[in-house]
């Protein structure tokens, strides 16, 4: 792997999950312009070709990569997610995913084995309640959007609706611990419309990026979670008149506060 591509987990949009044991997906993944791309050796594998899935990635990791490479074991109560921890410790990718974390030992455990930064899928009703102590123990939160909804046994086309409170929940201990944190993937392919929709809710939920299946989805990624030249040049603006304290701005009222926001969407967006 490339190891001059820094991995600095605020700076993420898009992240791209692909299956391990596809190797037509990897070639297309390095190709693309996604921020991280993670080789996936769970949901998206079956049981007879895990370990074929493994040798896969650590081969992948060997490859030069534009962006930062992270790979997703398996959870913590499978039989290959102890062979997938030794491979990770061995081939160091930029980072870890671990799925349906439900106690921060869960994640304590790979962090401490693999010396990699970790990110935990909150993908259950028990990992929501316990994301704050998680989030503790990780280097950013990742929200599992499906494996929620089926676990709080919402019904077919219940929607995001449904998701709200625990997603909420999600980014506020992200927030309270001072780590990202990302949305869960959308699952119609060919509804790119739909898919921008979806995750321009994420960012006004106070999501950094947004988990992604296809290639396809990255550019409207990009687009909905990047400041728009509207909120550019007032961030601009506000910055440059800003002099301390309480003051009046543009007919509103502003602080400290304000200009630590401004400042890091102009950062994000790179005017910084």
């Amino acid at each position: 792997m490339n190891q001059k591509v820094p991995l600095d987990l605020f700076e993420l949009r898009a992240l791209l999950f692909l299956p391990a044991s596809n190797p037509r997906a990897i070639v297309h993944a390095r190709e693309s312009d996604a921020d991280l791309v993670i080789l996936d050796l769970e949901d998206a594998v079956k049981p007879e070709n895990k370990q074929a899935a493994r040798e896969a990635a650590i081969a992948a990791l060997k490859e030069d990569w534009p962006m930062p490479v992270a790979i997703r074991v398996n959870g913590a109560h499978t039989e290959w997610h102890g062979p997938d921890v030794v491979a990770v410790m061995h081939d160091k990718p930029n980072a870890v995913v671990v799925p349906r974390v439900e106690t921060k030992e869960e994640l304590g455990f790979v962090r401490n084995q693999t010396g990699l930064p970790v990110l935990a899928m909150i993908e259950t009703a028990r990992g929501v309640f316990a994301a704050q102590t998680i989030a503790h123990e990780a280097a950013g939160l990742i929200a599992g959007t499906n494996d929620l909804a089926a676990d709080l046994r919402l019904p077919p086309g219940a929607g995001r609706r449904s998701l709200q409170l625990a997603l909420q929940q999600i980014v506020l201990a992200a927030r309270a611990e001072q780590i990202a944190v990302f949305d869960g993937v959308y699952n119609q392919l060919d509804n790119l419309e739909g898919f921008a929709a979806e995750a321009a809710e994420g960012r006004t939920l106070g999501f950094d990026g947004k988990s992604l299946i296809h290639p396809s989805q990255i550019a409207p990624c990009h687009a909905a979670f990047a400041p728009s030249e509207e909120e550019i040049s007032r961030a601009e603006r506000l910055v440059a008149a800003a002099t301390g304290g309480a003051e009046r701005f543009e007919s509103e009222m502003i602080e400290q506060m304000h200009v630590s926001a401004a400042e890091r969407l102009l950062r994000r967006a790179g005017r910084r």
